[in-house]
């Protein structure tokens, strides 16, 4: 029996591991967590800051390329609820962010206030991954976007923790105000210890994914 208890404890701190590894939205208390995205629609960094186990602050700053307009706001992020299984782990966030929206193209159609809702939910074994994303952004006369994102990844081989982890992953992704509306991106993870790098290559609207995170 006490067997049994030290390998179901160990399998949980490995799972748990490789989540704060990925750095998550939520960090540990008093964390902070510097990320950088790029995709087929926006170059964007967000630093925040772990209030607690399962709040964090920080600042974003996106640019919208297809509309050349550059989004400033304050995220607040709440995880809702983390499951711990035997040997997998689930995570349920809520987003938020407000701020100010500016037209950086020719067309000058000044600035307006901006805000954003989302939600993201994971679940992970050692082995494998599945997500979904969703955002909803109002920026006035700016426009208002909504994206959905879904994440399928398996892992060759299961990494211990402090080891380099690899994973193969799946992106589809929905944006309404896209000519191509779903896409298709390909890519490649790698973590070791608190750096996660990203690298895929968007098949449906010819763009490459370069995702950053590192959490100190």
């Amino acid at each position: 029996m006490k067997t049994v208890l030290l390998k179901i404890a160990a399998t949980s701190l490995i799972v748990a591991m490789s989540s704060v590894a990925q750095a998550r939205p939520v960090s540990y208390t008093g964390g902070w967590t510097l990320i950088e995205v790029a995709n087929r629609a926006a170059t964007a960094g967000l630093a925040h800051y772990s209030l607690t186990h399962n709040v964090s602050v920080g600042l974003r700053h996106e640019w919208q390329r297809k509309d050349d307009v550059k989004l400033t706001a304050i995220q607040p992020t709440l995880l809702v609820k983390r499951w711990f299984g035997r040997e997998y782990q689930g995570n349920l966030y809520f987003t938020g962010g407000l701020g100010t929206a500016k037209d950086e193209s020719p067309n000058n159609r000044g600035s307006d206030t901006a805000s954003f809702v989302g939600v993201m939910a994971d679940w992970e074994t050692r082995t494998l991954f599945v997500s979904y994303e969703a955002r909803f952004l109002e920026q006035g006369a700016l426009g208002n976007h909504s994206m959905h994102a879904a994440r399928f990844g398996w892992a060759p081989y299961a990494g211990d923790t402090g080891e380099l982890h690899t994973w193969l992953m799946l992106e589809v992704d929905r944006r309404g105000h896209f000519e191509d509306k779903t896409s298709v991106t390909p890519l490649l993870r790698f973590f070791k210890g608190p750096a996660l790098l990203e690298l895929g290559y968007n098949l449906t609207d010819p763009s490459p994914l370069v995702n950053f995170t590192y959490r100190f």
